[in-house]
């Protein structure tokens, strides 16, 4: 998705891991919640409350979730799905990892 309409903003900018990860808040007319955010090249670790569902804008990564041993790639259009009181790292190299992240 390009563009969202109707929404609620959060101006003040999440930023983690010392800036390599800047997102915005977002809440849509129905009340569902996403973010919007960019991760420059790194690999981190995040922890999960809600489930999620990670959102490939723009840029590429690798991602190993919770309890599992492989890397998997993903870019542009694909997504990937996280359990919610988890975690999973994540590996940007090259270009920053444009992304939205949709919470259940």
């Amino acid at each position: 998705m390009n563009q969202f309409n109707n929404v609620s903003v959060v101006s003040k900018a999440n930023v983690y891991f010392d800036g390599k990860c800047v997102s915005h808040s977002l809440t849509l007319d129905d009340g569902s919640k996403k973010s919007v955010g960019v991760i420059l090249p790194s690999t981190l670790t995040f922890n999960t409350g809600a489930p999620e569902i990670m959102e490939t804008v723009a840029g590429s990564c690798r991602v190993k979730l919770a309890g599992e041993s492989e890397w998997k790639a993903y870019g542009a259009g694909q997504s990937f799905s996280v359990p919610g009181n988890s975690s999973f790292e994540i590996e940007v190299a090259g270009e920053p990892y444009h992304y939205v992240c949709h919470f259940a």
